[in-house]
């Protein structure tokens, strides 16, 4: 199973990266920039074709790809061969100009790519996983000091409304307002016993992740889905569609109130359910792993719905407004990295996207395979604005930094001296491993955790 997600998510990650190098292929040929060989892969290539001036090639590590313009190397060299300059084609005879078309060509083609998969899952519609928008006061489940919610005087069995003016009717989309809100105070509308009330509640910064949170966790109606197999909860005689009401004698009004009790250890649940309209009796012995998760091999129901299918103007509108937002967003949550936030869990490097893009479509496979589809693409979408993003950054060696440095060639009117280039570059490479190097080191520790 841990294999077939690691496939998944390196073909999807390839895809992502494979948008980008073509962005910047097709950008290089606009521009009048000759390029050598383009690959679908990396490594030896196994398969190549030369097509016109550029040779298509097929490599053995089916993982993104890679664009090989004319002169380039001798650029990322700082100028080593100066007959270059003037050769027709060369990217070093190319313009300021030019160059930066070419660098802005990959970001760009990931944001094309993000628009036109949201717009295609939202045209054909899609359907939806997720909670509702009542809450559970995580001070009612783990104790400890109040939270955020607890103070602005919230309970449990409300239900959030909007927050902002925002209508949010499921978890999702409280979710998405309160985790880019941290330390902002905001106004949420929620109904209890009937009775619309206003509460102003402030997100505390949440250093594990970066994200804003106020102490809440959301509730779920103990209504089994589906059992795992071969899990304690099929040995005990549960099955799809059961109601728990209540586990060693206590009652079971939501999921979370089953935490507390795993938490004691119970070597044995009692679990009364109800199946069928009667009440039924069993024993449950759950599993607990070392690390304190608990396994009981059960799914509970949740809010499901499908999206209605949108007319193509009205799909391309959205998908190009839930990239924008994203992006936006996205952008914004970068700030929160200088917050103090712990870096190794906030942080992912191509390790952890791989195994969270396969962890994504593999659960969306194990419900439909339209679920896969539109989950992995949607979780797609999301990697292809935050590469990006990334590669937009003013930093040596990606393309905003490169976009820089062009644009300071272009106001001097001279080549940069091949000196400064080649500190400029390296002091990149060393930014950037410096950066893989904790993104992996903090994908190990992920890795590990789960």
């Amino acid at each position: 199973m841990l294999i077939y997600r690691i496939l998944l998510g390196l073909f999807g990650l390839g895809i992502v990266v494979f948008v980008h190098e073509l962005g910047h292929f097709l950008a290089a040929r606009l521009v009048g920039i000759d390029v050598e060989a383009f690959s679908v892969g990396w490594g030896k290539p196994f398969l190549k074709k030369k097509i016109g001036a550029v040779e298509y090639r097929l490599g053995v590590f089916p993982i993104g790809g890679y664009c090989k313009m004319k002169g380039a190397d001798d650029f990322q060299n700082a100028y080593g061969d100066e007959s270059m300059r003037n050769e027709k084609g060369s990217y070093l005879a190319a313009s300021p100009f030019r160059r930066i078309v070419t660098c802005i060509g990959g970001p760009l083609f990931n944001l094309v790519f993000a628009i036109m998969v949201l717009s295609v899952i939202w045209g054909i519609g899609f359907e939806v996983n997720t909670l509702g928008n009542r809450i559970i006061l995580a001070s009612e489940i783990v104790g400890g000091s109040l939270n955020p919610a607890d103070e602005a005087g919230l309970k449990s069995g409300d239900r959030i409304i909007s927050i902002r003016g925002r209508r949010t009717e499921t978890f999702n989309d409280i979710q998405q307002i309160i985790a880019v809100h941290p330390n902002e105070e905001l106004q949420l509308q929620v109904e209890r016993n009937g009775e619309i009330l206003d509460f102003l509640v402030t997100p505390a910064l949440d250093r594990s992740t970066g994200a804003g949170r106020i102490g809440v966790y959301f509730w779920t109606d103990p209504l089994i889905e589906r059992i795992s197999d071969g899990s304690p909860a099929e040995m005990a005689g549960l099955r799809s569609g059961d109601r728990i009401l209540s586990v060693n004698d206590m009652e079971l009004p939501h999921t979370m109130a089953l935490f507390g009790i795993l938490e004691q250890r119970a070597p044995v649940l009692n679990i009364e359910y109800l199946r069928d309209g009667n009440i039924q009796n069993t024993a449950l012995i759950p599993i607990y792993q070392e690390d304190g998760t608990r396994d009981l091999g059960i799914a509970w129901s949740a809010v499901r719905y499908h999206t209605p299918r949108l007319s193509p103007h009205r799909a391309l509108a959205r998908g190009t407004v839930e990239t924008w937002r994203t992006f936006t967003v996205s952008v914004k949550s970068l700030s929160l990295l200088f917050s103090g936030i712990d870096l190794t869990q906030a942080v992912s490097g191509p390790v952890r996207i791989t195994y969270m893009v396969g962890d994504v479509a593999a659960e969306g496979f194990s419900q439909s395979f339209g679920a896969g589809i539109s989950s992995m693409a949607s979780f797609l979408a999301l990697i292809s604005i935050a590469l990006c993003i990334m590669n937009m950054l003013p930093l040596p060696i990606l393309d905003g930094g490169m976009i820089i440095l062009f644009l300071i060639e272009g106001i001097r009117r001279k080549p940069m001296h091949p000196r400064f280039i080649s500190v400029f570059q390296t002091v990149g490479v060393v930014l950037i491993f410096g950066l893989m190097f904790f993104a992996i080191f903090g994908d190990i520790l992920y890795l590990a955790r789960r």
